[in-house]
């Protein structure tokens, strides 16, 4: 159940991609049953679309056999390969794979996605493959909830939400701190009841309908950063907004020396 869970991403991009492929060929052969004398040249912006197309299909090929990697390792019990991890460069790639993996998923929804990553925060010690995996499952919650989102009756809203965006929107932030770096995913997605928040972080957990998700999540994001000395907290406004936040520990360089 992890490992579907965890690859359903880059498999439907593979798919996707897979099936555009297809359709182009489709269309140039379609194109030279009509005009015997065609050219490379007169097919040159579909020529263009098909190897973005395999580029795609690739990056997202190797990421599911990361992924599937590092799961099998989990399942023996190890762990992967610490190394310097590149904080912002590491955030911003995994939120770019939950965008547009939520847009590929579910045409015509429309969520904002912000950036707002601190230039000094640097690098920390742990494994980039599980790290990834942590700010991609809070994303695609984030996204989740803000597509969904129903809007808060204006009687409901109080001064501290007044400069919410009121569109569907996911900001994504990293900062340093004295204790070493955070990283922040803030959407306003409606928020989490109390009774529910107690349980997020239990395996299998899920507010998701049936099918659309496993509840191993927040489960697995906590236990990895827990296992890289950091910690993950939820804070939340019922009817609002909600923030997961991330932190870990100051990197230490001369572990990898």
């Amino acid at each position: 159940a992890g490992i579907a869970h965890e690859i359903k991403n880059p498999l439907n991009f593979v798919n996707n991609f897979a099936s555009l492929s297809a359709e182009l060929v489709r269309e140039i052969k379609a194109e030279r049953a009509d005009k015997p004398g065609l050219l490379v040249s007169d097919v040159e912006d579909v020529l263009d679309d098909l190897e973005g197309n395999v580029t795609r299909i690739e990056e997202h090929g190797r990421r599911a056999d990361a992924i599937v990697k590092g799961m099998l390792m989990h399942a023996r019990g190890g762990s992967g390969q610490r190394e310097m991890v590149d904080v912002n460069a590491l955030v911003d790639e995994a939120a770019n794979l939950a965008y547009h993996g939520m847009r590929a998923q579910r045409p015509g929804i429309d969520v904002t996605l912000t950036r707002d990553l601190d230039a000094s925060v640097g690098s920390v010690d742990g494994v980039p493959q599980d790290l990834s995996r942590v700010v991609l499952n809070l994303v695609n919650n984030a996204l989740y909830a803000a597509a969904d989102r129903q809007p808060r009756p204006a009687d409901q809203r109080d001064a501290a939400a007044s400069d919410a965006p009121s569109a569907p929107t996911v900001r994504v932030s990293t900062r340093a701190v004295a204790s070493g770096v955070e990283v922040v995913v803030w959407d306003n997605g409606g928020g989490i009841p109390d009774a529910v928040r107690a349980k997020v972080f239990e395996p299998f957990f899920t507010t998701k309908p049936a099918g659309k998700g496993t509840g191993l999540g927040l489960s697995l994001s906590h236990d990895i950063v827990a296992a890289h000395g950091g910690s993950l907290a939820l804070e939340t406004e019922a009817g609002a907004w909600t923030r997961f936040i991330v932190r870990l520990p100051v990197a230490n360089p001369t572990a990898h020396a």
